[in-house]
């Protein structure tokens, strides 16, 4: 796990050494463990470390191979290295290190961009071909692992952050466009907070969209290449399977993925939220033998009459497999600072609760281990969601708008109320994106089309991209079962009415029972609770005032002046269609590009 950078010149000039290196410092926090920089002409390549597998410095990268002709950077964890290796020693490959990231440069080596392929696990990866100039990106199929790009007539730049690549714009002179991208704002406001990729709210900086392959010719031309994408289609081998097979084969694929990512020459713990995703996590690495399993719970003050802690549940799970618990209680005192120090991490802007909660997490946890499992994704990939089962039974061709009366912030008519003409797109965008979403093939019935778009959309620029973020901003590798893309292949052909039995992901409830304690199974759905934010009052109304009257945000002009001013009289109100306070959306965008010194 780590932070990679890096410059490709289409120019003729050489790669700028000090940019990169500038880039890289940025990320620091992705890898404290060791630094490189490595150039040749029209390339630099930088990255930061965080030692998980093959602690020597022969894992160092970057890494090169002069025989073969290859650089790479990598940033992940490929899970199934060691089988994968022996393959190429097999066909000849010799290997200097016992790293993954040896494995991965010697697999494109040897079977081209189909590398990608025979990975198992998360990945953002760089390679530089030496004799013919080219670049190839590549990104993980559930996007776990971040690739931001800008691609200029005169450059490509890429890096794990975003905010590495404004610094990098700024240290070559302002060569960045970092005007806010309208139909981006336009998602942002309306589709849950998401800017699905290739986009994000910076004009000139996009993201790989994840499963993708991304070839970049030395003249500046590119081609991508999606590798992959679940059916959600029924499997005709499985028609007689009974919802008992279905449970044994969810728990059969679960096991399996919660194995492979114990692969570390690190401990490995878990965050425990004492929910039931996390606790079957436990309770798998319980089973597999894992003793003196280091588990971690947060916890916060109430407020509004909202609990901030689940402590009761972990503490149940941690008794039942006897982990070695920490407990972790956030005085108020360290939220507000909390804040700031997430929207400071973050690689866009996201309006989750959780990120801070994660951030706080990370920042205690990483004192004392480098790897953790997390519970993340399963919502998604299994049906945990609220807004699913009003899907159930609405006809295929008018799956879309039933999905965006349920899942999105606010409509058109409302986003025109709030954002000031001159921020809005010509059209509606997300409305669009959604209904272009729904209307490709597969997905047999509604809910199955929800969860498609969740899974591949959703999931990757909300939740996962916030357990990476601020696990990271803390040099902590997070790692999710549940996200292992052949659990995420098996679990798309479920049929949905398992999956909404029993209030939601009802197939994994049942396949739980006498493995994890009732009291976690039979427990009211819970959420990862910051009521400070949720219940804005005191300093943390405060800060959300300050931002949206900040001049930047006055002179930026984004939001309708006379609707801001209503939500902060009356700040706990106005709430999103999934109930989420709108007033720290608003807040929150003006805070990130304030921090980013976005004008």
């Amino acid at each position: 796990m780590c932070g990679l950078a890096g410059e490709l010149r289409f120019d003729g000039r050489p790669a700028d050494v000090g940019v990169v290196a500038t880039m890289s410092a940025c990320q620091a926090h992705r890898g404290p463990d060791g630094d490189g920089l490595w150039a040749r002409g029209p390339v630099v390549l930088g990255h930061r470390r965080l030692s998980i597998v093959d602690l020597s410095s022969a894992g160092a990268q970057p890494m090169v191979d002069a025989a073969l002709g290859l650089t790479i950077v990598f940033n992940g964890m490929v899970y199934n290295y060691p089988q994968l290796r022996e393959q190429l020693r097999a066909a000849g490959h010799t290997f200097a290190s016992t790293s993954d990231t040896e494995v991965v440069l010697k697999a494109y080596a040897e079977w081209g961009t189909a590398f990608v392929d025979r990975f198992l696990g998360m990945f953002a990866v760089a390679i530089w071909e030496h004799r013919s100039g080219r670049l190839v990106l590549a990104r993980d199929r559930l996007g776990i692992k971040p690739m931001y790009v800008s691609h200029t007539r005169d450059r490509i730049r890429f890096a794990s952050t975003l905010p590495a690549l404004l610094r990098g714009g700024e240290a070559a002179g302002a060569d960045t466009d970092t005007s806010i991208d309208r139909v981006a704002l336009a998602s942002y406001m309306t589709f849950h907070s998401v800017v699905p990729a290739p986009r994000t709210i910076i004009a000139g900086i996009e993201k790989l969209p994840p499963a993708t392959v991304r070839v970049v010719e030395p003249d500046g031309s590119a081609r991508d290449t999606r590798y992959w994408e679940p059916s959600f289609m029924r499997d005709p081998a499985r028609a007689d399977w009974t919802p008992e097979d279905w449970q044994e084969a969810l728990v059969a694929h679960l096991r399996t993925a919660v194995e492979r990512r114990m692969v570390a020459d690190v401990p490995v713990g878990v965050l425990l939220s004492g929910g039931i995703d996390s606790s079957l996590v436990v309770a798998l690495l319980a089973e597999a033998g894992q003793h003196d399993l280091a588990t971690y719970s947060i916890g916060f003050e109430s407020a509004g009459g909202e609990s901030g802690d689940e402590f009761a549940y972990s503490s149940v799970v941690a008794r039942a497999f006897g982990t070695d618990h920490h407990r972790i209680p956030i005085a108020s005192d360290a939220l507000l600072p909390g804040i700031d120090g997430a929207v400071a991490a973050m690689s866009e802007p996201m309006v989750s609760h959780d990120c801070v909660a994660f951030y706080l997490l990370g920042q205690e946890v990483s004192k004392t281990i480098k790897v953790v499992q997390s519970g993340q994704g399963a919502d998604e990939v299994l049906g945990g969601y609220d807004w699913y089962p009003p899907l159930a039974g609405v006809p295929r061709n008018e799956a879309a708008e039933a999905y965006k009366r349920v899942f999105m912030d606010r409509r058109w008519p409302a986003l025109r109320r709030l954002l000031r003409p001159e921020w809005l797109p010509d059209e509606d965008t997300p409305s669009a994106f959604v209904d272009a979403a729904f209307a490709r093939p597969g997905a047999e019935d509604s809910v199955d089309a929800a969860l498609r778009i969740d899974t591949t959309v959703m999931l990757v620029d909300d939740p996962v991209k916030r357990v990476d973020t601020m696990t990271m901003a803390w040099g902590l590798e997070a790692r999710v079962p549940f996200l292992d893309h052949e659990f995420v292949e098996f679990a798309a052909t479920i049929p949905t009415e398992l999956k909404l039995a029993d209030g939601g992901k009802g197939v994994m409830k049942r396949a739980a029972r006498g493995i994890v304690p009732d009291a976690v199974i039979d427990r009211p759905k819970g959420y990862f609770p910051v009521p400070a934010i949720r219940q804005l009052e005191g300093p943390y109304l405060d800060r959300v005032r300050d931002a949206l009257t900040d001049p930047a945000a006055l002179e930026r002009g984004i939001f309708d002046e006379a609707s801001v001013a209503a939500m902060l009289a009356d700040p706990n109100t106005t709430r999103t269609t999934l109930g989420s306070n709108a007033l720290w959306q608003l807040a929150l965008l003006e805070m990130w590009l304030q921090t980013q010194g976005i004008r």
